[in-house]
């Protein structure tokens, strides 16, 4: 008999399946991997997709430029190398050609709904149509390319939102988890933009969530942190801005900076406003959008004739201006010219960014105000290119109402701690200066009039069927050990519910209720999942709330809960903790009402 179980081919096959639940079982009781810890390591797989699609974006975007300027270059030295019709004709070209990108892709991407990650995150359900931005992507390239007075920080987050979604997507995550995943490859595309992993969490944490919770900002430094590493060792990209060292003489000096606090919070106001007005501008000339392009490209053209550091996103002049001198009455003309190419480029509807336009007319208003001051008190401004280190911070902090986010990031992109006290202080001067002059951010008004128009359908019913997951393993009362055993290593889960031929909850097995049949090959033949599932295993309904929902969790080691119909005992779904958690700290987040 035993000589004829060895070589029965089920005795060899539940032999195999209980060592390899055995090495599950090591391998759990060891590591333990919970549903949060899973989704840091899918985090850590957007990041290091996110920075890969950064990579490409900018190489791409190099290419570009040298095509149209013959010249690889920086944009700024290119320009300047340029004869007059050719800073007039780059531009030109470049927005003609991002038009005609967008007009004709504008077919292939018709059904499509917004391409805005932000959106996908904060209010929708982190789907971001795929090609619909790599349209919009395509288009942002020739305007980077060309010169444009844009930043090519959108884009390269754009498209880091989109592989995450995409990822999110084929894993069939549920709705709170596709929008965290989707937040991960932005916090990836910041912090690979800028070489900022702290500041990339944050950016996405305190402007897009609103929430700077462990549940949401674990996942997002995880991300950020890979995407930095990853950028660091496929590139020799360390610090951003290197700056000489700036210290405080004495606390007297901390005068002026709060001064400059004021003045940048009043600025970036004003220079949100004439982003607005200028794209008002451009709408009605009701123009097509090739020739509204070319236009907005053709006026940073003109002005690059003369001021060729209109052009790009103002990354080599902020370097000048950190490590000085600079003439103030050129920096003057050139901080007015950039101003208003930016008005253009953004007014016009190049795709792009105006995160990094933004660290330049901060730079550019600190160094000016550090000038004035020096003219009047040199002890109190000794190096007026320290004001400009701390005007960026306060200038970022006041467009992007994210102060936190703004002194982190001007720290990891100069290693500068000896600037930390006056970036504090001005930082959040500007930022409450900011706030009382307009409600609006950088960022935040079109996504606060979506928000209050679509509010998010889960939030808003907050019951347990609005978010379960349909269809979750299940076994019959009566299936064998082998077939037990197989789900349990098909599927990663801890528990499999039993039900009966009409879709009825009777119970779940374990994973750890099977253990002691592992060693007992004869004895696992006779066992079926009737005889050693847990009837009593804890379930909710559909119609509970999600406090609710969270308080049956309290105290139990499971992951996920059956939902069951309490009328007809039928299982609906399951319920993770890790989504219950997500979308309860979603609300507390919901944004303010448009102002």
């Amino acid at each position: 008999m035993s000589g004829t179980g060895a070589t029965d081919p089920a005795a060899l096959l539940l032999q195999r399946l209980q060592r390899l639940l055995r090495w599950r079982l090591w391998i759990q009781e060891r590591i333990q991997l919970t549903e949060w810890q899973v989704t840091l390591l899918w985090a850590a797989l957007a990041g290091f997709l996110g920075s890969l699609t950064s990579l490409i974006f900018s190489a791409f975007a190099e290419g570009v430029h040298e095509v149209l300027t013959g010249s690889s270059a920086g944009v700024v030295e290119s320009m300047r190398h340029l004869p007059w019709w050719g800073c007039l004709l780059v531009p030109t070209l470049g927005g003609t050609a991002a038009g005609l990108v967008l007009l004709y892709g504008q077919r292939l991407a018709r059904a499509q709904s917004s391409t805005d990650y932000m959106e996908a995150i904060a209010i929708g359900n982190g789907r971001i149509p795929v090609r619909a931005s790599l349209v919009k992507s395509t288009a942002a390239l020739f305007s980077i390319g060309s010169g444009g007075s844009i930043g090519r920080e959108g884009p390269m987050v754009q498209l880091a939102a989109v592989v995450a979604s995409m990822l999110g997507r084929w894993r069939q995550f549920t709705g709170p988890q596709l929008r965290l995943l989707v937040a991960c490859g932005a916090a990836a595309g910041i912090a690979s933009a800028y070489n900022a992993p702290i500041a990339g969490s944050f950016f996405v944490a305190e402007i897009i969530l609103g929430s700077i919770a462990m549940e949401s900002l674990g996942p997002l430094a995880v991300s950020a942190v890979v995407a930095t590493l990853t950028i660091r060792v496929l590139t020799s990209a360390q610090v951003m801005y290197r700056v000489p060292s700036f210290q405080l003489n004495s606390a007297w000096e901390m005068g002026p900076y709060v001064v400059l606090g004021l003045v940048t919070g009043s600025l970036a106001p004003m220079f949100l406003r004439s982003l607005r007005q200028a794209e008002e501008f451009f709408l009605a000339l009701r123009l097509p959008i090739v020739a509204r392009l070319a236009l907005g490209g053709l006026a940073v053209g003109i002005m690059a004739v003369n001021v060729p550091e209109v052009c790009g996103n103002g990354y080599s002049v902020v370097v000048q201006i950190l490590n000085g001198p600079v003439i103030w009455k050129v920096l003057l003309g050139v901080f007015a010219c950039k101003w208003l190419a930016t008005m253009a480029s953004f007014g016009s509807g190049a795709p792009g960014g105006v995160f990094t336009p933004s660290l330049f007319m901060g730079a550019s208003a600190g160094y000016l105000f550090g000038a004035a001051v020096h003219a009047v008190w040199p002890v109190g401004a000794a190096n007026p290119g320290a004001f400009a280190l701390v005007g960026m911070g306060a200038f970022l902090a006041a467009a992007s109402r994210a102060p936190v986010m703004a002194i982190i990031m001007l720290f990891e992109m100069t290693l500068s701690y000896d600037i930390i006290l006056p970036l504090m202080l001005c930082s959040v001067i500007a930022y409450y200066t900011a706030k009382g002059i307009a409600g609006n951010s950088l960022y935040s008004e079109s996504l606060k009039r979506k928000t209050a128009a679509e509010p998010d359908p889960d939030l808003a019913a907050g019951r347990v069927q609005d978010l379960m997951k349909a269809n979750p393993p299940v076994i019959a009362p009566n299936a064998r050990f082998a077939a037990i055993a197989e789900m349990f290593l098909s599927v990663r889960v801890n528990n499999l519910y039993v039900c009966d031929a009409d879709g009825r909850f009777l119970g779940a097995v374990s994973l750890h209720d099977i253990k002691p049949y592992l060693g007992q090959p004869d004895l696992a033949e006779l066992v079926i999942a009737r005889d050693i599932m847990r009837e009593d295993f804890p379930r909710i309904g559909p119609q509970q709330s999600l406090a609710e929902a969270l308080g049956r969790f309290l105290g139990l080691p499971a992951e996920r809960l059956p939902v069951v119909d309490p009328v007809t005992g039928r299982l609906l779904g399951s319920l993770s903790k890790g989504d219950l958690l997500l979308v309860l700290v979603e609300k507390r987040k919901k944004p303010e009402p448009a102002v």
